[in-house]
């Protein structure tokens, strides 16, 4: 498929855009509401103030691609939001990596990124180096030579007096290609330089994790997803599960960079790509949902994760995190089932407990958008957790109902970061099908209590566009017409077709049950009326997303 959009065309759209923005000379800071929902943005936190940074990001409707530029500040304390327009901002990107600096007030370094034509057809990948001045609240551009290659996916860290960046990838209405180099900006003399680490490197990749050392020696490599073109130009993806670390050796005059592969202990995460990153209290690396995408026959469909998981960076260790939840922590401590743990020991003692624990629960919810589209989203929760959950409702009985366990529902390409010991989590994408719902709910976890998420921001159903539907919209309309055309004996017919419904023997709602558990006591003989309706083709899972839609009608039907 030939783009109507060219490169030329893309860069002169993106200098068009710099126009725009030139003609602001004064810097308006405006109280606002959440964000737009997007994803592939970047979040940072501030080095001083009680505050995130959110910059830039994507949005995709069904029919066209929307980039950004915006400026967010976040207040931690206050939960309100604040809108930065400063002059000579860097265009509009996605996919892009930014790293603060504690210097000089406090800088927010950006590198590269990406720009979309309106279609998703086109790539412009930059290769250009921003700093914001927090202090002063204005934008920079360091234009300097030796700048790695135009490319988005890759990685930024903040490692010593360096910017390290590693891999990414550059894409063309044609082509594409993965990185795997990694290149040096010295935040004291302000040049790039490309290293030459000696060992074996990561194979070329984009959308890894790449956290620092503790003690800043060098930087962990985890995972990250490549692509290439197979038989008949077809593409075929591979999400990497591998680890690695680059480590310097020598004074910086006469350093060196060795790269070496990890074989790290404890739980893995399942293989995925998408995830969020962040990093955490003392020495941990944090992973955070993502997906998991299963290829057939040119056909894509994907499993979300909202699991989190931490890696110990000096013991090489991963593990699982457990949410204990402020009730069945209490509850646990009485039934004498676990110590007490507080404060980082809480984390460090659900790594023991992590090979023994039972199997993952999977949880379905559901959300009615405003053009009674039904997301039907699924969650894991742990299963020692879910277990946990269990045996509380049974015990509380006479007590009321145990708190409701609040976690982000699955996604990717979410933006995530840590600010005094919490992990703060915002926007990201998951599907349903063939539709794509953007986020821009923000959730925050305390990684010292790990006792449960809570909800900053909630997600609006309201805000969520689609545009993809315009056969199903045609057929709608001639099937309208034909029912007008019926007049009264269709209308007798369709009458008599549901009576004849409503007489089929569904299982009945019992008096006082809930949704969801009318959903699990007749989730087979749904899930049987739905395989029935859609053919033995159909795959499992969306047989499954059926006919728990089914029940749910059949329920509120019959309140």
């Amino acid at each position: 498929m030939t783009s109507s959009i060219n490169y030329e065309d893309l860069a002169a759209l993106i200098a068009e855009f710099q126009s725009l923005d030139a003609k602001k000379t004064t810097v308006v800071e405006t109280a606002c509401p959440p964000p737009s929902p997007r994803l592939n943005a970047s979040l940072s936190a501030h080095p001083d103030k009680d505050e995130l940074i959110l910059f830039g990001g994507e949005f995709f409707n069904g029919k066209k691609t929307y980039l950004y530029n915006d400026l967010f500040f976040y207040n931690t304390k206050k939960n309100t939001w604040v809108k930065s327009d400063i002059p000579n901002p860097p265009p509009r990107r996605c996919a892009h990596q930014a790293v603060v600096v504690p210097q000089a007030g406090g800088q927010l370094w950006l590198f590269g990124g990406e720009f979309a034509s309106p279609d998703g057809e086109q790539f412009y990948h930059y290769k250009d180096l921003w700093v914001l001045h927090l202090s002063t609240n204005t934008w920079e551009q360091i234009k300097v030579p030796g700048a790695p290659s135009g490319r988005s996916g890759h990685r930024m860290v903040l490692s010593k007096r360096q910017l390290l960046v590693f891999g990414g990838f550059h894409e063309s209405a044609r082509d594409f290609i993965y990185y795997n180099d990694v290149h040096a900006f010295s935040l004291d003399s302000f040049t790039w330089s490309r290293l030459s680490p000696s060992g074996t490197s990561p194979s070329p990749r984009s959308a890894c994790q790449m956290t620092s050392t503790p003690d800043g020696s060098g930087v962990i490599i985890y995972g990250g997803y490549s692509k290439v073109k197979a038989k008949k130009d077809v593409e075929k993806g591979t999400i990497h599960s591998d680890m690695f670390l680059l480590k310097r050796d020598g004074k910086e005059e006469q350093e060196k960079w060795l790269w070496s592969r990890v074989s790290p202990s404890g739980s893995k995460p399942p293989a995925r790509s998408g995830f969020s990153l962040a990093v955490g209290p003392t020495g941990r690396a944090l992973l955070f949902g993502g997906v998991c995408d299963e290829e057939e026959d040119e056909t894509l469909e994907g499993d979300f994760y909202n699991d989190l998981y931490l890696y110990d960076i000096n013991k090489h260790r991963w593990f699982p995190a457990q949410l204990k939840g402020c009730k069945s922590e209490k509850k646990k401590r009485r039934r004498g089932k676990k110590g007490g743990e507080t404060g980082e020991g809480s984390v460090e003692g659900q790594e023991e407990e992590g090979a023994a624990a039972q199997g993952p629960v999977e949880v379905i919810k559901e959300i009615v958008t405003e053009d009674g589209t039904v997301m039907t989203i699924k969650e894991i929760i742990p299963g020692t957790q879910a277990e946990e959950e269990s045996e509380e409702e049974e015990e509380e009985g006479e007590e009321g109902a145990s708190a409701i366990l609040v976690e982000p529902c699955a996604r990717s390409s979410a933006m995530a970061t840590v600010k005094y010991g919490k992990l703060y989590l915002y926007g990201g994408m998951f599907e349903v099908g063939d539709r794509q719902f953007t986020l821009n709910d923000l959730y925050c976890l305390d990684l010292h209590k790990m006792d449960q998420w809570e909800v900053l921001v909630e997600m609006d159903p309201k805000t969520q566009e689609w545009l993809d539907d315009w056969s199903d919209s045609e057929d709608d309309e001639e099937e309208d017409e034909e029912e007008a055309k019926g007049g009264d004996d269709e209308e007798e017919e369709s009458e008599e077709e549901s009576d004849k419904q409503d007489e089929e023997d569904h299982p009945p709602v019992q008096p006082g049950e809930a949704l969801e558990d009318f959903q699990s006591r007749t989730e087979q003989y749904w899930v049987g009326q739905a395989r029935a309706n859609m053919g033995p083709e159909a795959k499992d899972t969306k047989v499954q997303k059926v006919g728990i839609a089914m029940a749910k009608v059949f329920y509120e039907d019959q309140q």
